[in-house]
């Protein structure tokens, strides 16, 4: 019997943790597992089937990501951002969505801030900007940079090979991520490859009806949960192997080391499902799509509370750059800054909560 995507994605997490120090070290996950990710199809998940996209529900993104994570959280954020950003297409004609999805490398990545400007001319734009965070940008063959034109904010599908990448992600966390800098000098784009979340999509099925900014946001807390649960795994192996110098017990003899186990499973279990849940009764209105992001805000900090609670019960051994735990640490604290997480989109959910939706930017959701 033919395989899920994830079943594939399990197979493959072994390797890709063997892999993880390397991919940090070199600031970037290597080419050959970009290869493979994209042979299992996993940039073109969110993408229309009828143009070649695997069109996966939304919940299978989750479980998907949130393996990744667990294998290498780098790995996993840079499918993340390749997956939900082919969401993209499901905005675009059939024929062009189609056209970008016959290349096998296929991988779109991108910045959706408004950080460039677009100039109307003869068939298209003229796109400039530079833009920053484009995980995955080294290894795409698109690059979506949200642009200024005379008559609104657009999203603009750049050709990789017309822009120029600028390296400066040297950072705590997510190292292999490669969420460099890439900016555009006078690009021609096709009006074609130029769309508005704004505006309804052209794909119909149940995907494209799911928030197009929440489809955004629930890989990080996925991607989060995927890191808990590979601290919770190696913190496990330390706790059984490590010895009291005194006692000569393991340190899971240790009351507070129990504690701090079940704590961070019972956080990375109740986020998972929490997220789960919310995923599948997502609706539209500003009331659900407040829930939504809610349950991807707290996947996301339940998850760095996890790594925090098994961090710190593991001792000094935690701050070895040989000891997993520390990449976990750091790797985790840098998904909880970002912008789709943050404490504004927090405060927004709970004005919506408490009647108070008109005194916010309910657009954020």
């Amino acid at each position: 019997m033919p395989t899920s995507p994830i079943d594939d994605i399990r197979a493959l997490s072994p390797a890709i943790r063997k892999m993880a120090p390397l991919i940090e070290q070199d600031r970037g996950v290597p080419p050959a597992l970009i290869e493979q990710l994209a042979g299992l199809g996993v940039f073109r998940l969110a993408a229309p089937r009828e143009c070649g996209g695997l069109e996966a529900e939304p919940g299978a993104l989750v479980e998907i990501f949130e393996e990744l994570g667990r294998a290498d959280g780098s790995t996993g954020w840079c499918a993340m951002i390749g997956a939900a950003t082919s969401m993209a297409l499901g905005h675009l004609p059939p024929a062009t969505a189609t056209d970008l999805l016959r290349d096998p490398r296929f991988l779109i990545a991108g910045v959706a801030a408004p950080l460039g400007r677009a100039a109307p001319v003869e068939g298209g734009y003229r796109v400039s900007g530079r833009w920053s965070f484009a995980s995955a940008c080294h290894h795409a063959t698109w690059l979506v940079g949200g642009v200024v034109t005379p008559a609104g904010a657009r999203l603009a599908v750049l050709d990789a090979a017309d822009v120029s990448i600028h390296d400066t992600w040297d950072v705590a966390g997510l190292r292999g991520t490669g969420s460099h800098d890439f900016s555009a000098d006078d690009v021609f784009v096709p009006a074609d490859r130029t769309f508005s979340l704004a505006e309804p999509p052209r794909q119909a099925g149940p995907l494209y009806a799911f928030p197009a900014l929440s489809l955004l946001a629930l890989g990080i807390g996925a991607v989060a949960l995927g890191i808990a649960r590979a601290a919770i795994e190696d913190f496990g192996e330390l706790a059984r192997a490590k010895r009291n110098p005194v006692t000569g017990d393991s340190i899971g003899a240790k009351p507070a080391v129990r504690v701090a186990v079940a704590e961070a499973t019972a956080l990375h279990g109740s986020g998972l499902a929490y997220l789960l849940s919310a995923v599948r009764t997502a609706g539209t209105d500003t009331a659900a799509r407040a829930a939504l992001r809610l349950a991807i805000s707290t996947a996301t900090r339940n998850a760095a509370r996890a790594v925090d609670l098994v961090y710190n019960a593991a001792g000094g051994t935690a701050v070895y750059d040989s000891s997993p735990l520390q990449r976990h640490f750091r790797d985790v604290h840098v998904a909880t800054q970002h912008a789709m997480v943050s404490g504004d989109v927090t405060e927004t959910v709970g004005a919506v909560l408490l009647g108070l939706g008109d005194t916010v930017p309910t657009a954020r959701l």
